[in-house]
């Protein structure tokens, strides 16, 4: 008989602890935020908006993409929240074309926090693009294209990560499957192996024993023709896609130059002779640097200096999931752009941003001009003065959505 009032308090008690953490919650800023039928307008002491960097701007948000960036006095205000972040810097989500989420499991959710909102996974199992509206947008090559028996299978094994071609039609028929399964970009594997320092060649490079032909390097793992490469390059064009070439010396280097691949998954890891490189450039390779990742090669250093100074075009690229890379943006790498690829800080900021966007063929994407994906982050302070605060964003939006807010 006594415990009844007891448990009608108790009952009493909880729900009015339930009703005021409701409340709370309701009230927030980051419920406001999340209201889809308000327009979100986020002011700062500086906006980078994927070409410039301007002082004391306003970005406006409404259904998950930017609606305009002017002076906070220019706005209409009606129906608005306004997040005044003070001395901070608000730039457009930053773009990693070189990842291996997939393969190495990294967690979406952590890379997205750390500022990356967009990534290209090169190489694992192929899907269509998702993610964007609260969650790390992910595009996919699917597994690389190679030689029997040829990198990466002697490393890390077939299943997702490679499918073999012995010849054009087997090649012209895997770009088709592979576009049609949702690849944005069809990569290929010319790496024979054995480039001093290369992650992917310490205690595998002579291990397979390959007699030598046209088609084998002298180091052991096959490669693929230029008369296959070619065909998939030429069938990946007719389908509006780019071919993308894992090398790292000279052999494949030359086989991408005269197949007419539009990029290399990294910067080579070997010394490449300078009339390659120029063939390269003239031809308008672009080159994903991932330059921290291969800093122990022997060429990488020389191979860049080289190339910065032909005048070669760069693409952001870190290679998330290498163990030695953050998961999220490694300022590293953007130092190496800029102390051996001759770049400024602006320009470096617009290879992570709208320079990227422009290569997956979305100009809107990585900027924030009116109707791109409003995927913004946030530091504290000015990344130009100190880049590293870029490793550690206080403000992190996909879609319109945020996902961190720690101001």
């Amino acid at each position: 008989m006594t415990t009844q009032p007891f448990t009608n308090r108790s009952l009493i008690r909880n729900a009015y602890v339930l009703f005021m953490s409701v409340f709370l919650i309701a009230c927030s800023p980051l419920s406001t935020i999340e209201k889809t039928d308000n327009t979100i307008i986020l002011k700062a002491a500086r906006v980078f908006d994927g070409e410039n960097l301007n002082n004391n701007l306003a970005v406006s948000i409404k259904a998950g993409s930017i609606q305009r960036i002017g002076e906070l006095s220019s706005f209409n205000l009606t129906n608005s929240t306004i997040i005044d972040l003070g001395d901070a810097t608000i730039l457009p989500g930053f773009i990693e074309l070189h990842a291996h989420l997939s393969y190495k499991k990294v967690p979406k959710e952590i890379v997205l926090k750390h500022g990356i909102t967009t990534i290209r996974d090169l190489g694992g199992p192929v899907h269509k693009p998702f993610g964007g509206e609260g969650s790390l947008r992910v595009l996919t090559s699917g597994p690389i294209i190679t030689a029997p028996g040829g990198y990466p299978i002697p490393v890390f094994g077939k299943k997702n990560n490679a499918i073999p071609v012995k010849n054009e039609i087997e090649a012209r028929k895997t770009v088709r499957h592979l576009i049609q399964a949702g690849a944005v970009v069809i990569k290929i594997a010319l790496e024979p192996g054995g480039e001093n320092g290369a992650p992917w060649s310490s205690g595998h490079a002579h291990s397979h024993g390959h007699q030598l032909d046209k088609h084998h390097s002298e180091q052991g793992w096959p490669l693929l023709s230029e008369e296959i490469v070619t065909a998939i390059v030429d069938e990946a064009h007719k389908l509006n896609r780019t071919v993308s070439a894992h090398i790292g010396e000279p052999v494949g280097a030359k086989i991408a130059i005269n197949s007419g691949v539009d990029e290399w998954a990294h910067m080579p890891c070997a010394i490449i002779p300078e009339d390659l490189l120029k063939k390269a450039v003239k031809q308008n390779v672009k080159i994903v640097t991932t330059i921290d990742t291969l800093s122990k090669c022997s060429g990488i250093f020389h191979n860049t200096k080289v190339l910065a100074s032909l005048g070669a075009d760069f693409l952001y690229g870190a290679e998330i999931a290498h163990p030695d890379i953050p998961w999220g943006i490694d300022t590293q790498e953007l130092l190496y752009l800029m102390t051996l690829g001759n770049m400024s800080t602006i320009d470096v900021l617009k290879t992570i941003t709208s320079k990227a966007g422009k290569h997956l063929k979305q100009n809107l994407l990585g900027t924030l001009l009116p109707g791109a994906p409003a995927d913004i982050i946030a530091v504290k302070g000015n990344p130009v003065k100190n880049l590293k605060i870029l490793e550690y964003p206080d403000f992190v939006m996909s879609g319109g959505k945020v996902v961190m807010n720690n101001f």
